[in-house]
C-alpha cells in the first residue's frame, strides 16, 4: 500500500513538472499587428471598430478573442464576413491576432 501511494506521489510530481516546464503557447504581438492589417477595413487600424456592427477588439482579453476566431474558424460561431476571414487562419495566427489586439490599452473615461 505504501509503494502504491510512493508511486502515486511521484506520477503526481512529474505531471506537476511536466505542466510546469511546458513551453507557453506562442503570442507574438508583432506578428499579430502585421495580421491584424486585414482586420482594419471592419475593426479599424488599432482595434477601435470603424462600422457600427463590428466590435472593437482592442483590450479585449486574448483568450476571450482567440475562442472568438476559433469558433468563427470552425463555424460554430455564425458571420458571413467573418467566416471568410477566420477561416484560413492558423492556431499561431490566432493566438498572435489576440497578443497584439489584448495589448493595446484601452481607457474608459465615465460621462
Amino acid at each position: 500500500m505504501a509503494a502504491t501511494r510512493h508511486a502515486a506521489s511521484l506520477l503526481a510530481a512529474a505531471a506537476a513538472l511536466c505542466a510546469a516546464a511546458a513551453p507557453a503557447a506562442a503570442q507574438d504581438g508583432a506578428a499579430g499587428r502585421i495580421k491584424a492589417q486585414a482586420c482594419t477595413v471592419c475593426h479599424g487600424a488599432l482595434g477601435l471598430s470603424t462600422t457600427p456592427d463590428a466590435p472593437h477588439l482592442a483590450g479585449q482579453p486574448a483568450i476571450y478573442l482567440s475562442a472568438q476566431l476559433r469558433a468563427y474558424r470552425s463555424g460554430e460561431r455564425k458571420h458571413e464576413v467573418m467566416a471568410v476571414m477566420a477561416k484560413p487562419l492558423s492556431d499561431d495566427d490566432i493566438r498572435n491576432l489576440a497578443a497584439w489586439f489584448s495589448s493595446i490599452r484601452v481607457d474608459a473615461t465615465p460621462p
